[in-house]
């Protein structure tokens, strides 16, 4: 069997930045053990998979050891596909999820997510998390499956060296990094080794985190934000009460096929 395989960098408009995201359009599920193989192959911090449903699609998302119930960069990267390649132009694009609808509307090259709210509480001080980022955060919060360690400059969070044994090991799999932005509104980092993506170039899915904590703290509805990672990436953010809008743009690094 021969698949069609993409893969793009997402919430960047050039290759070598953003974070890049396998895609494979199907038109019927494969075995989730083939599925899980293939995004083992790609070795890329995820891989989607969709299948047409009426107007929409069905969309799942793989690391490369385990399947996740929310992804960013790989919904942007497969309205791109979608966009780009089965319906040219298109401008509103729907997908089902483990997480529910998300609905992408396309402005040109920009493509914005209206995806779930994930505001984090305030938490005691953890001496775990704070030994493996290596630095205890000036605030440490937390959601469904994140700590959200807030530090104060972006500095601070650039400077992040955090042991990944010690973050696999914590009682959630993700850790947020994040300050206030030095150009922007707010900076972060994003690390989850338990699920294998060591450190992620560009989250959008922690964004569902970061969005409600930055609005509420600088009382503002739309922020620009930046992750500083190596590669980096820039997302244009929205409050919208329990959905949050998260925005950017991608580029097409590959297009072939796999065989399977």
């Amino acid at each position: 069997m021969t698949l069609p395989l993409y893969q793009v960098d997402a919430f960047t408009s050039r290759v070598f930045a953003g974070n890049p995201a396998g895609v494979v359009p199907l038109e019927r599920w494969l075995p989730d053990a083939t599925m899980q193989a293939i995004a083992a192959e790609n070795n890329l911090a995820e891989t989607a998979f969709f299948v047409a449903n009426g107007a929409g699609y069905d969309l799942r998302w793989f690391t490369p050891t385990v399947e996740v119930d929310l992804c960013g960069h790989a919904t942007l990267a497969s309205a791109y596909v979608v966009a780009t390649f089965l319906k040219p132009g298109a401008a509103d694009i729907a997908f089902e999820s483990r997480s529910g609808r998300l609905a992408v509307t396309r402005e040109g090259d920009l493509y914005t997510l209206d995806f779930p709210a994930r505001p984090a509480k305030a938490v005691a001080p953890n001496q775990a998390v704070a030994a493996a980022l290596g630095r205890a955060p000036a605030q440490l919060l937390a959601a469904e499956r994140d700590y959200l360690a807030i530090f104060e400059d972006e500095a601070a969070v650039r400077a992040l060296r955090p042991d990944m044994t010690r973050l696999a090991s914590l009682d959630r799999p993700c850790v947020i990094a994040s300050a206030p932005g030095a150009k922007v509104d707010f900076v972060s980092r994003f690390f989850a080794p338990s699920i294998g993506i060591p450190e992620d170039p560009v989250t959008g899915a922690a964004h569902c985190v970061l969005i409600p904590y930055w609005s509420e703290r600088l009382g503002k509805r739309v922020l620009v934000a930046r992750q500083v990672s190596a590669r980096g990436g820039e997302l244009a953010c929205e409050d919208r009460g329990t959905r949050v809008g998260i925005g950017g743009r991608a580029a097409l690094y590959l297009e072939g096929r796999i065989h399977v």
